[in-house]
C-alpha cells in the first residue's frame, strides 16, 4: 500500500481519529484516559494506539508502569488539523456540555502548540496587517517580524533548528489559516506564560483575559 494510503487509513477509523483530535491539545494522555474519552475498551484503545505509533502519528513515553502518548510533532498536528478542516460541516454536539465546549474551542483554542479558532485567525490577520508576516510571495516572517519575535516575545531560534519560522495551518472552524511554526509556538507560549490567555477546563479551549485583550491591541492592533 502506498505511504499516502497508509497514512490516510490511520485516520479513517473513528476511534483513532478521536484520539488524534483530542491530542491536539499538545499534552500527553494515558491509554486509559483516551479510552474513556472515546468510549472504547482499554484493549481496543491499546490496539489502535499501537497502530498510530507504528504509523508515525503518535509518540510513546513510559514512566514506570504508565504509558503516555502524544502527537509525534508539529507536522502530525498540522496534518490532523488540515484533514479536520475538510470534514463536511461542523461537528454536531450531542449534549449541552459538548455544545459549550465546541463553542469555546471555536472562539479560541490551542492547536498543538499554537493558537487557533477565531482568535488564531484574527492574530494572523493582524500580524499580516502590521507587516510582521508577508503573504505576497508565500508566507514568510519579515525583518520587522523577526525583530518583534526577539524584542517582544524573547524568542531566539535554536542553532540548527529545522522547524519553519512560520507556516500556515488551515483552521478547521474558521476555514482560514492561522499561524503555526516557530512564530506561532512562541506567541502561544508567551500568551499562556504572561496570562494573556488562560485554559478553559482540561480541554483545548482558552479564553482571552483583560490583560491579553490589551496586549493584543497594543502589540498587534488586534481587537479580540
Amino acid at each position: 500500500m502506498p505511504p499516502l494510503a497508509e497514512t490516510a487509513g490511520l485516520l479513517a477509523d473513528r476511534t483513532r481519529a478521536a484520539f488524534c483530535q483530542v491530542l491536539l491539545d499538545g499534552r500527553a494522555w494515558t491509554a486509559g484516559e483516551l479510552a474513556r474519552h472515546a468510549g472504547v475498551r482499554p484493549s481496543t484503545a491499546s490496539e489502535q494506539l499501537s497502530r498510530l505509533i507504528a504509523g508515525g502519528l503518535l509518540a510513546e513515553e513510559r514512566q514506570g508502569r504508565h504509558r503516555y502518548v502524544r502527537l509525534a510533532g508539529p507536522e502530525a498536528a498540522a496534518l490532523i488539523e488540515a484533514v479536520a478542516s475538510y470534514a463536511p460541516g461542523a461537528p454536531q454536539p450531542r449534549n449541552l456540555r459538548e455544545s459549550v465546549r465546541l463553542s469555546a474551542e471555536g472562539r479560541a483554542r490551542t492547536c498543538y502548540d499554537h493558537l487557533a479558532g477565531h482568535l488564531g485567525v484574527a492574530l494572523a490577520d493582524a500580524m499580516a496587517a502590521r507587516g510582521l508576516v508577508a503573504t505576497d510571495a508565500g508566507l514568510a516572517v519579515t525583518a520587522d517580524g523577526r525583530a518583534w519575535l526577539a524584542d517582544t516575545l524573547g524568542y531566539e531560534r535554536p542553532p540548527g533548528s529545522r522547524r519553519p519560522l512560520v507556516r500556515a495551518c488551515l483552521d478547521w472552524t474558521e476555514r482560514r489559516p492561522h499561524l503555526a511554526g516557530a512564530l506561532g509556538a512562541a506567541l502561544c507560549t508567551a500568551a499562556l506564560d504572561r496570562g494573556w490567555v488562560r485554559r478553559v477546563g482540561s480541554g483545548r479551549a482558552v479564553r482571552v483575559t483583560r490583560r491579553g485583550a490589551e496586549a493584543f491591541r497594543e502589540q498587534l492592533g488586534a481587537e479580540v
